[in-house]
């Protein structure tokens, strides 16, 4: 497949844009701004977009055509935007693509109606007015300032409250947070003979100002009942300084997932989680380190359900990251100031190498559907367990059974599920260690049971009736040499709810 006709088979979105016919000088010019100050992108012209179709343009006016786009560009957007034209042909269909770069100068903006009207941003597939927040943003990119640099006037650096940050840099950096670190690190700069803090400062202290300055600088955490928002099983406000963030973030989500095994050692298992936890951590590492501070009422989110996990970090995914190639190393950093900080903390471990980490962890997890979107001005990563439906059918039919068989021992419905329903681990856990023959002992230590008659009608006779285990010595069931071995059904059956192939 050529590279135009998978661009092409492409939707619109941040960097593409496809047009039938020329949109007024208006709309034009807006998506070349919104181009320009984002992350750049490509205006193909004679292409539907929905349904998919290459219309195609009349031949004798695509000269007509690029003289015609580039006074508009040239007429309707300032500063100075220089776009590359070019012709194409896709199957004797002609073609014309206006290519814009990522701007050096920005913001851009309509010369009509200035900078705080007229500049546009690119959100998803369309094109949105800049708030001033945004306009701010794009001036410190024009200057190569970050925000979390910047200076606050409200109190000198030796009046803010670092006392919580000092005890973690010694613990993580294995150094004191002395004035000449600080110094070295940027966290306070000296204008007019005061020394006073960056944002950065305020960010990683545990000051009053933290809450007045930046209210929105948490993590709401929330584990719902279900797939979709709604009613809460927990949920936490992680509202301390920004160091301390990203590992708190991951404890709740490692307090509201399951770990099972995946293969047993004689009686020794290996633990897997039901999500790549390690390549969460890092998303949520990476949305402490790279969400945009200065956009305010925002917050990170992360939201677990049962089928799926989403993380959510305020502003959009750096121009220079591509999610859609994550074995490369890519590094872009928004936060210039805070950066420094987290390499020392250990968030950071290497720089270019976080969606790299992310791509190696997701590798023994095939049962897993990752995917991002940009919601607004937002990042959205989806860890989503593409089996959950079928699964949870499995489970409810699972369930069923341990019913009808509590009934027939004579347990009441409500007694089912603590005098004889094992939890779904512990059902992988035991048919793992069955894949070789197990006695009842090493079956009782694997999941901690001392009771053996409690134990075999509980578990044992539970996968019997089941068949998704079988006896070794069948003629002999109270044999002293009887050991138990998964059947093809429960090997069937453990492979499907542990996602594999």
């Amino acid at each position: 497949m050529s590279k135009l006709t998978e661009i092409i088979n492409q939707s619109e979105g941040r960097r593409l844009e496809f047009k039938v016919s020329l949109p007024s000088k208006s709309d034009l010019a807006k998506s070349i701004i919104a181009f320009a100050n984002d992350a750049g992108g490509e205006f193909y012209l004679g292409i539907q977009d929905n349904p998919h179709e290459v219309i195609g343009l009349e031949e004798e006016s695509l000269i007509a055509l690029e003289e015609k786009i580039s006074n508009i560009i040239h007429d309707q957007c300032t500063p100075v935007i220089l776009p590359g034209i070019m012709f194409l042909n896709y199957e004797g269909k002609h073609i014309l693509v206006v290519k814009i770069h990522k701007g050096n100068t920005p913001p851009y903006y309509l010369r009509s109606k200035g900078i705080e009207n007229g500049t546009y941003i690119r959100v998803g597939s369309t094109n949105r007015q800049a708030s001033p927040e945004i306009i701010a943003e794009l001036e410190r990119q024009k200057h190569n300032i970050s925000f979390d640099s910047e200076l606050v006037y409200r109190k000198t650096a030796d009046e803010i409250d670092l006392q919580s940050f000092r005890e973690l840099f010694l613990e993580k950096a294995g150094e004191k947070l002395t004035k000449p670190v600080l110094s070295k690190l940027d966290l306070y700069k000296t204008e007019q003979g005061k020394e006073l803090p960056t944002n950065a400062m305020i960010l990683l202290s545990d000051d009053e100002l933290r809450k007045q300055i930046f209210p929105y600088a948490k993590i709401e955490c929330a584990r719902f009942k279900g797939t979709v928002p709604g009613n809460f099983i927990d949920q936490k406000t992680i509202d301390v300084n920004v160091g301390l963030q990203a590992e708190l973030a991951y404890q709740f989500v490692q307090r509201h997932i399951s770990q099972g095994t995946t293969d047993c050692t004689g009686v020794y298992r290996n633990d897997r989680w039901e999500f790549p936890v390690i390549a969460i951590r890092e998303v949520i590492r990476n949305a402490v380190i790279h969400r945009d501070y200065s956009l305010s009422g925002k917050d990170i989110k992360i939201a677990i359900f049962d089928d799926k996990i989403e993380i959510t970090s305020p502003g959009k995914l750096m121009p220079s990251v591509d999610f859609s190639d994550m074995e490369s190393g890519q590094s872009d950093i928004r936060n210039k100031a805070l950066a420094p900080v987290f390499k020392k903390l250990g968030i950071i471990e290497q720089w270019g190498n976080g969606l790299r980490i992310i791509a190696e962890e997701l590798q023994p997890y095939p049962e897993i559907a990752f995917s991002w979107n940009e919601p607004g001005i937002a990042f959205r990563v989806i860890f989503a367990n593409k089996n959950y439906e079928q699964q949870h059918e499995l489970q409810q039919g699972f369930e069923k059974v341990l019913i009808v068989i509590g009934t027939k021992l004579g347990l009441s419905r409500d007694q089912v599920g603590t005098k004889l329903g094992p939890s779904w681990d512990q059902v992988i856990s035991l048919l793992d260690l069955c894949r070789e023959p197990q006695s009842v002992q090493s079956l009782m230590g694997l999941v901690h049971w001392t009771n053996r008659t409690k134990f075999r009608n509980k578990y044992i006779n539970l996968f019997l009736i089941m068949e998704y285990i079988q006896m070794t010595v069948p003629s002999k069931p109270n044999s002293s040499k009887q050991k138990y071995i998964i059947t093809e059904k429960g090997n069937k059956f453990l492979k499907f709810i542990k996602g594999e192939k």
